[in-house]
């Protein structure tokens, strides 16, 4: 199936490498992890989309429930911002759509990449907040790489 032209634009218009960079340099600073993942093709809910990634990426198991997951779906022009159990109960549900507005004023700039590290870096301040980095011992649980599928 021939991608729309947003799509297109989309996928071949990230900076991979300056969303790993966000991702590491976010993770730095908490126990917290962070995923970007990318889906091709239309989903009808964003949402739950983003739930059933979320899951099948094995984000629930994070040690303290702080897995953060940027799902964005271009050709719907939908995405979405989660999080496990630990980070939600310290934020609420009015930090996803914060991180989710934040990142979708400069996607309707076309500033795609741009979005993604805003929304990356949200989540790493809100997670150095609440779960802040404990020590050398700490481990990297989830590869930092743009998921797609």
């Amino acid at each position: 199936m021939a991608r729309s032209r947003v799509a297109a634009a989309f996928f071949d218009g990230l900076d991979r490498p300056a969303i790993v960079e966000a991702i590491k340099r976010a993770e730095s600073k908490s126990v917290g992890e962070i995923r970007v993942h990318l889906h091709h093709g239309p989903v009808s809910d964003a949402l739950k989309a983003a739930h059933a990634t979320f899951k099948r990426l094995g984000m629930e198991k994070t040690l303290y429930g702080t897995g953060c997951l940027l799902f964005l779906a271009p050709e719907s022009r939908a995405f979405a911002v989660i999080g496990g159990t630990g980070i939600h109960e310290k934020v609420g549900d009015g930090f996803w759509t914060e991180a989710r507005d934040a990142a979708q004023a400069l996607f309707a700039d076309g500033k795609f990449t741009e979005g993604i590290v805003t929304a990356v870096d949200k989540l790493g301040d809100a997670l150095a907040l609440f779960f802040p980095k404990r020590g050398p011992a700490d481990t990297n649980e989830l590869p930092d790489e743009v998921s797609e599928d």
